[in-house]
């Protein structure tokens, strides 16, 4: 058997399938037209576009990589190895030291 709430007492009453499923008495009904097209020129499929990939510029990141490293002179990546390990661990004993005293039963006061 099917259920649905009723509208005007607000509680269960028994329904047909075809109540059951259109909730508040609406009907799925087909749109006698069709939606309008939000893009103005169909896309292209990908083999219609061939394998080469079209960007608005050039890629300057290796330009910049280079101007980084001559700044830096390739210390920063090890400063930032030690510095991201360092905050990994300590974050992690400070979890597992908050974690056990959070165990620990509490003292009867």
């Amino acid at each position: 058997m099917y259920y649905k709430v009723s509208g005007v007492t607000g509680k269960l009453t028994g329904a047909t399938a075809a109540s059951a499923y259109s909730p508040q008495g609406l009907k799925p009904t087909v749109p006698s037209q069709a939606p309008p097209m939000i893009f103005a020129v169909p896309t292209k499929v990908v083999s219609e576009t061939g394998s080469v990939a079209h960007y608005m510029g050039i890629n300057k990141v290796p330009e910049l990589q280079k101007i980084f490293q001559v700044f830096f002179k390739g210390l920063l990546h090890p400063k930032m190895k030690m510095t991201t390990m360092g905050l990994t661990i300590g974050g992690t004993l400070y979890c597992l030291m908050a974690l056990y005293i959070a165990a620990q039963p509490r003292k009867p006061q």
